[in-house]
């Protein structure tokens, strides 16, 4: 797994790898991490972006600010897991407009930085993930990611994907268990969505990134909110 450390300093980038190197070491996994103290340079080596999965980014770097650098990766490479980070907490609004998939903060990164790459590598693994229904249309192996939403009609649930909609004869309860893990938030009693396709959630309603807004209960407005936050890892 390819990670890129931006930071203009040195101290800083070499206590994030540090971190990291820990988190390497107690999970099994193996990291080539490459470490830039510019977006600029950052920029320069698309040769290391095309195949790289998780950028942490600073946000107050000089010249280009980490909030610039994120835009232009996520317009190039919008697969890449972009976390920011910052001394500063009133940035993340800002972080869900350069599609960040986390936002941290420097003080508490030996704390949060566990939880954080538990999440992102959990999603590189999803990536290819793949669960099977059976649809009225047959059987069907779904990749997890895929699924945007699942919308109750009548006496059936659509699966709405990046792919087609799908219709099965199965309560919404059953199918909200088996996605449990994966990142999927009950809005109502008619709404199963996947997280990954939220643009926003304000006044009462949820906005995908396909456009399809979602009238949220009063009731359930507070949980669904605090769901969404923790996914995106505002803490």
């Amino acid at each position: 797994m390819k990670i890129a450390v931006c930071d203009d300093s040195k101290k800083d980038r070499e206590s994030l790898i540090k971190l990291l190197r820990e988190y390497e070491k107690s999970k099994s996994k193996e990291f080539e991490i490459a470490e830039y103290d510019c977006g600029e340079a950052l920029l320069e080596n698309n040769a290391y972006l095309h195949s790289c999965q998780i950028i942490f980014l600073d946000i107050n770097m000089t010249h280009l600010s980490g909030l610039e650098t994120a835009a232009a990766i996520k317009n190039l490479y919008p697969k890449i897991l972009v976390v920011l980070v910052t001394a500063y907490m009133n940035y993340a609004l800002d972080g869900y407009k350069v599609r960040a998939s986390r936002f941290l903060v420097k003080d508490d990164l030996s704390v949060s930085i566990m939880e954080c790459m538990d999440a992102l590598v959990g999603e590189i693994e999803q990536e290819t993930r793949t669960i099977e229904f059976p649809f009225v249309e047959g059987k069907i192996r779904l990749k997890i990611n895929d699924i945007i939403y699942i919308e109750t009609a009548r006496h059936k649930n659509v699966f709405y994907t990046k792919e087609g909609s799908y219709n099965i004869y199965k309560k919404l309860d059953e199918i909200e268990e088996e996605l449990r893990d994966f990142g999927f938030v009950r809005i109502h009693q008619s709404f199963l969505v996947n997280m990954r396709y939220v643009r926003k959630i304000s006044s009462y309603v949820l906005t995908l990134t396909t456009g399809k807004e979602i009238s949220v209960p009063k009731a359930r407005y507070a949980e669904v909110k605090k769901q969404y936050t923790l996914y995106k890892g505002v803490v």
